[in-house]
């Protein structure tokens, strides 16, 4: 397991329950003929209160909750023990800030094969996307709240998949009242 999946589960599967909550409320069909158009705005509404319930969520978890900084303090820990390990105690390594992102920065003294070795060791770090020497380009990345969200997005899309096939089921059993 990495330490995403650690710090950020709670907030994945509330992110699948708001998807589940939020289909039953949106799928539900209007009792009339005429009030289609009155459905789909109710329901469009209710989709995008969901999605910005996750967004908020994803947000105030990453955020104030603090999972953010225990990801940077429990990586930078991790790979303390890694360096120490090998031998390497000189070389410092700290978590890209501002925006916080799963990457790794080296700084230190070390020759070229150590460069590239200890690049290819921290990479094996659970929850680390790259890693490079302050020197050098950093490859793209994306911000951590980001990655977050999109998962939490996910999320709520599995929710909503999983409301709907409950919705086709109350559908196809409503059809059998004798």
């Amino acid at each position: 397991m990495s330490y995403l999946w650690d710090l950020y589960w709670p907030f994945l599967t509330v992110a699948a329950v708001i998807g589940v909550v939020t289909g039953r409320l949106a799928y539900k069909m209007p009792g009339k003929e005429g009030e289609k158009a009155a459905y789909n705005r109710k329901r469009n509404l209710t989709l995008i209160g969901g999605a910005a319930a996750i967004l908020l969520a994803g947000w105030v978890w990453h955020g104030p909750v603090g999972a953010g900084q225990r990801f940077t303090t429990e990586t930078e820990r991790f790979t303390r023990k890694v360096l120490v390990a090998f031998e390497m105690a000189p070389i410092k390594a700290v978590v890209a800030q501002n925006p916080l992102k799963r990457s790794l920065i080296l700084s230190g003294r070390a020759d070229d094969f150590q460069r590239k070795e200890l690049i290819r060791i921290l990479k094996e770090v659970p929850g680390v996307g790259e890693v490079h020497w302050t020197d050098q380009q950093a490859d793209f990345a994306l911000p951590l709240l980001l990655e977050v969200e999109l998962a939490g997005l996910c999320s709520f899309g599995v929710g909503l998949l999983l409301a709907y096939l409950l919705e086709l089921r109350r559908r196809s059993n409503a059809q059998w009242r004798w």
